[in-house]
């Protein structure tokens, strides 16, 4: 029989687990996971145009650059990444693109749709680590959308940042 002590101390102890029940564990993704399945990298990116006299080289983008991972809509991830700032302040950048690979968006052309990521960090990433690959981790959103780098495939809304190490 339970004595009053203990059923007050298994209650408490009961009201704390949901918490900790409803921790979420990120699915880790790489960028050719924002590709759909049986689409392969080789059938997006196409020789293009090579203009050796200039050192620049337009890719070709065919439809299946813009094919999104629709089972991506709504998925908790992490994700390492390259950040390509959009404003910053002196606490650091929250408005950002996620890119493959560093100095996409920066150097024309921009990577393909179903490449890039533009993401809003709940706290500023600091300026000074602006050049480090990082780990994401948020919730992700299929949302084909065209901006002034290119088109942008997905969103993230990123609740933590850390420094990617390998």
């Amino acid at each position: 029989m339970l004595n009053r002590r203990t059923a007050l101390t298994m209650l408490t102890t009961t009201a704390l687990l949901p918490g900790a029940a409803l921790a979420r564990t990120a699915r880790e993704l790489s960028w050719d996971d924002l590709i759909p399945p049986g689409v392969p990298y080789s059938e997006i990116v196409g020789m293009g145009d090579i203009d050796e006299e200039a050192d620049f080289w337009e890719p070709e983008y065919d439809e299946n650059a813009v094919k999104l991972n629709d089972a991506l809509d709504g998925a908790y991830v992490r994700m390492p990444a390259y950040i390509v700032p959009f404003e910053m302040s002196g606490d650091g950048v929250t408005d950002f693109l996620l890119a493959p690979y560093q100095g996409a968006c920066i150097h024309v052309p921009p990577p393909p749709a179903n490449q890039l990521v533009l993401a809003k960090a709940q706290k500023p990433w600091p300026a000074d680590l602006l050049w480090d690959p990082v780990w994401a981790t948020g919730t992700m959103r299929t949302s084909l959308q065209s901006t002034e780098l290119g088109q942008i495939g997905y969103t993230l809304d990123v609740e933590e940042m850390e420094i990617y190490e390998w």
